[in-house]
């Protein structure tokens, strides 16, 4: 049987009791009817997890026992930084749910100017904590043990404009007309990749892109929607670079 994972915003200590965040005390007492004795994972998000048992069940609060914690390393070998418009509706959250999932270390939402979607500071703010949320609940639901940064959304050219440094992993671009220049990818431990908004990067940012050392990268003939995009090319990179392999069971 799969164990329900929990994540706990604390040092976890074993043979410690920790009262497990509201919204996860609630989901367990009013929908999985937990009761006391029923295990637990725990884990904070520092790579590691533990064994956990439910102590105490009382109205909508509840409190978990923490037993044996060990590493448990599912992060990709591959830092993947993703560089995201943000897109009307809740589009957003499904490309955090997903691309936390797939594996991604850094997540950076940011406003172009063909984007559709405006925010002021405040919004701004609100929407980065709901954002961690939906990459904490993707933690919990595909078992990594460290969550993704997800930064407060920021415009394009403001974060290409803060954006040098010394690193040289590659700088990346997802446009149809890749690179004129050419030239075989070369990538070892860490990438940068940008998607787009609804209607794509205007040119004035796709010079800030180039001046930014990143290059254009084409993912075949079909223009994607920018969702489909952005779990496209993380999913692409993860498997010819990062830990996405195919394996059969015997």
């Amino acid at each position: 049987m799969r164990l329900t994972r929990v994540y706990v915003d604390r040092q976890l200590t074993p043979g410690g009791i920790v009262e497990l965040p509201p919204a996860t005390a609630t989901h367990l007492a009013k929908v999985l009817r937990a009761r006391s004795g029923d295990q637990l994972i725990l884990f904070s998000g520092d790579g590691r997890e533990y064994k956990g048992v439910v102590e105490t069940v009382r109205g909508m609060r509840v409190t978990a026992a923490v037993g044996f914690g060990s590493e448990v390393g599912r992060e990709s070998p591959l830092a993947v930084t993703l560089v995201q418009c943000v897109p009307r509706g809740d589009r957003m959250d499904f490309i955090v749910q997903k691309a936390t999932e797939l594996g991604v270390t850094r997540i950076v939402p940011v406003l172009s100017q063909r984007s559709v979607v405006r925010l002021d500071g405040a919004q701004a703010e609100s929407k980065a904590v709901h954002w961690r949320a939906v990459a904490l609940n993707a933690c919990e639901q595909c078992g990594r043990n460290r969550l993704p940064s997800v930064d407060a959304p920021l415009p394009l050219l403001d974060y290409l404009g803060g954006s040098t440094s010394s690193s040289t992993a590659p700088r990346l671009v997802l446009e149809p007309e890749p690179d004129s220049r050419g030239g075989a990818l070369e990538i070892d431990t860490a990438v940068e990749i940008a998607i787009g908004p609804e209607g794509g990067f205007d040119p004035e940012e796709l010079d800030a892109f180039r001046i930014a050392g990143f290059k254009r990268l084409g993912l075949g003939p079909r223009i994607m929607r920018t969702e489909t995009a952005a779990i496209a090319a993380v999913t692409w990179l993860q498997t010819r670079f990062g830990d996405m392999q195919a394996t059969l069971a015997t």
